[in-house]
């Protein structure tokens, strides 16, 4: 049971973190993720049916969500579509490419390939349980990653990324084409939700078209309860926060299919938790409780650690409730 929720919190986490990007650090409301994360996956199942590398496959499946990050964010800055709109045209045109990387078939098994938890699984066998293997392997990824993001938001680069949400003007005024940072992060969160995917497919042994159904609303479940668990500003504590969140939220979710027949819930209901959890923790942050700072009783927008080191702290902006 922990093992479980313990590996499925930390693959999704991954993804967690690319809508954190998104919808806190840009504040971008990015719809793409529904059609990433199955984008990530169906890449990851037909490369290792044709024999490539998990790892190579992972590499393939990133720059695929990237792609597809590239898509909304030029629709977003050179057609001056609305942000969710733009979203919600990719993941729609999504479907249909995903469709055409698994050979227009909706579901794609691995049962019969070698996966990465597989071949983990048979070398761990002679040491420690299975699951457990997986789930130092996972924690091991999720630490590069976060570690990667980490050092990342502390360059010149990604504070200008964090500042951009906040307050576009002023990386206007230090000369710089906000476009250019938007367009980079879409790409690197959506990047992060098909890495995400690929793991996924790998750990259920299948990909399916269907697997980005309610991703989104499922990521900004986990993100915000996320915040309620640890206050702070500094970017490894966010970052670590949204891992947090992804692993305590697919808790709550496996307690409500195993337990929810107590109060007459089914695996058919797990929707509805997820969508009134949202509403709960909204209606939680405006009444005053809030994993951020607040001044003058406005929230401030999550930025990492604020800034350009030219100017200003800047984390004046309201940042966007999913």
């Amino acid at each position: 049971m922990l093992e479980g929720i313990l590996i499925e919190g930390l693959i999704y986490g991954i993804m967690v973190l690319g809508v954190f990007i998104t919808f806190r650090v840009l504040n971008f409301a990015d719809m793409t993720v529904d059609g990433s994360f199955p984008l990530g996956a169906a890449i990851m199942a037909v490369m290792l049916t044709r024999g490539l590398s998990p790892a190579a496959a992972m590499g393939i499946a990133f720059l695929g969500g990237a792609a597809a990050g590239l898509i909304t964010a030029l629709i977003h800055t050179k057609l001056k579509i609305p942000d969710l709109l733009s979203g919600i045209l990719t993941m729609t045109m999504l479907y249909s490419v995903n469709l055409r990387v698994m050979s227009n078939r909706a579901n794609l098994s691995l049962l019969k390939v070698p996966t990465l938890f597989t071949k983990i699984s048979d070398w761990a066998g002679a040491f420690m349980p299975p699951q457990w293997a997986i789930v130092i392997y996972c924690v091991i990824i999720v630490a590069v990653i976060k570690i990667v993001l980490d050092l990342f938001f502390h360059t010149d680069y990604g504070l200008s990324m964090g500042a951009l949400g906040a307050n576009p003007q002023l990386i206007i005024s230090q000369g710089m084409n906000p476009d250019v940072i938007k367009i980079s992060g879409i790409c690197l969160a959506n990047g992060l939700v098909a890495i995400s995917g690929s793991l996924t497919a790998m750990y259920q042994g299948f990909g399916d078209v269907n697997l980005g159904t309610g991703m989104i609303v499922s990521g900004l479940a986990s993100l915000m309860i996320g915040e309620f668990l640890i206050h702070s500003n500094k970017i490894g504590l966010l970052t670590l926060r949204v891992i947090l969140g992804s692993i305590l939220y697919r808790g709550l979710m496996y307690l409500a299919r195993n337990y929810g027949y107590y109060v007459h819930m089914t695996a058919n209901d797990l929707k509805l938790i997820t969508g009134l959890l949202i509403i709960l923790c909204i209606i939680i942050s405006r009444s005053g409780f809030r994993g951020f700072s607040r001044k003058g009783g406005k929230q401030k927008t999550a930025t990492p650690e604020a800034a350009p080191k030219t100017s200003p702290a800047s984390s004046s902006g309201e940042a966007p409730h999913g």
